[in-house]
């Protein structure tokens, strides 16, 4: 399998085949199907919500390339009159740096650093990408999910529940029933002064997704940010999003530096994602402060429900390490980011340059580990195939 696997490594490097699923399966006998709010992918690699999904000319080539699933930028929600509650969001400037970063461990990553924020043009042009993608979406059978930022109030006031509704249904009246949102708790938010208090926070996290769903019929997904408190902090926040109602959650957004004002990514990004992670699974161990009425007692995510992982997913090795945290996909920006240079591919769209390296590098790639979790016993054949989903949902062994 190992010299099949270099074989298709190196001749896929002009092109993936028109269905890389299907050869995978019949080849290595393993299932690439993930999971993204519910809905089952083509694999479980997927564009996270950015830079990278403004136009529906980039979502047709994601759908191209075979990604498993595609977020729309963040648009910064409205009233009816047009007023925003969080228009310091709305930045124009799209200009992205990609550069090298080493981390505190002295690993050397990537990441991609710019001053926009959401969304900068109006709800309309928002709207009208968001039916193209859609379309896009719906040949291809690849799921695509609208982002969004509505108002997060300081301590002591209201939700503008107005924003929500006007957003959410204006974006219902175009995608109808099965549409996906996510709320998208931002890494420049982490910094921003509303945040600093936890309380504030675990309050939005509580209340923002049930709200969502009394607006239109959606599935109702949570993106977490990296807080500048503590890991206790961030493992709070996931207690409080595990049993918000959200249909689904993604962990975790970028790393925040203050005196740059900037978000930034690399492996201190998917170290602390992990050790968060790990944390959560026992927090059981360390009961919340019973005097904090935003604190949930969950000691794990209840049964059914959906993680994406988010967060230096650079490798397939990368996936399967948040997958057996319980993750059933990844969502990726930096990685579609690269130099040219750093894909083995020297052909097609970055999308499809990614999934291949993603997928089919022989010590890093997805087969290849869990061809490798098949062989020292710890991933189990199923129906004759070794299947992702059964890594996130519990039945690959951990090594002892």
């Amino acid at each position: 399998m190992q010299s099949r696997l270099a074989w298709d490594f190196e001749r896929f490097k002009a092109g993936l085949p028109p269905d890389v699923p299907a050869h995978v399966r019949d080849l290595y006998r393993v299932d690439l199907t993930g999971s993204y709010a519910g809905r089952r992918t083509r694999v479980p690699f997927g564009k996270a919500s950015g830079q990278l999904s403004m136009t529906a000319a980039e979502v047709e080539a994601d759908a191209a390339a075979g990604l498993g699933f595609v977020v729309l930028k963040t648009v910064i929600g409205e009233d009816p009159s047009g007023r925003r509650a969080m228009a310091p969001w709305a930045v124009r400037e799209s200009a992205m740096k990609v550069e090298r970063i080493v981390s505190r461990a002295g690993r050397g990553g990537w990441t991609v650093t710019w001053h926009g924020r959401g969304w900068d043009r109006s709800l309309d042009e928002y709207l009208a990408l968001y039916r193209d993608a859609l379309a896009v979406g719906e040949r291809a059978g690849m799921p695509v999910a609208a982002s969004i930022k509505c108002h997060l109030p300081p301590v002591g006031e209201p939700i503008r529940e107005e924003e929500y509704e006007h957003t959410l249904r204006r974006l219902a009246a175009v995608a109808g029933e099965g549409m996906i949102v996510e709320k998208d708790f931002s890494p420049t938010l982490a910094g921003d002064e509303r945040s600093a208090s936890r309380e504030t926070v675990l309050r939005w996290i509580a209340e923002v997704p049930t709200l969502m769903k009394r607006q239109a019929p959606l599935t109702a997904g949570v993106k977490l940010m990296n807080a500048l408190h503590g890991d206790d902090f961030q493992v709070e926040m996931l207690r409080a999003a595990a049993t918000s109602g959200a249909d689904f959650l993604v962990l975790f957004n970028r790393l925040f530096d203050p005196a740059r004002g900037v978000a930034y990514g690399g492996w201190d990004l998917s170290d602390r994602n992990l050790r968060v992670l790990d944390a959560y699974r026992s927090a059981a161990a360390h009961p919340p402060r019973p005097s904090d009425p935003y604190v949930i007692r969950a000691s794990r995510l209840p049964p059914g429900q959906v993680f994406t992982a988010t967060g230096n997913i650079c490798s397939g090795r990368v996936m399967v390490e948040y997958a057996r945290r319980g993750a059933t996909s990844g969502a990726l920006h930096t990685f579609f980011q690269l130099p040219l240079s750093e894909y083995p591919a020297a052909a097609g769209s970055r999308s499809a340059r990614a999934l291949h390296a993603l997928l089919f590098e022989p010590d890093s790639g997805l087969i290849a580990w869990m061809l490798s979790l098949g062989e020292a016993g710890l991933l189990e054949p199923r129906d004759g195939l070794l299947h992702f989903l059964d890594i996130a949902h519990g039945a690959a062994r951990p090594p002892a």
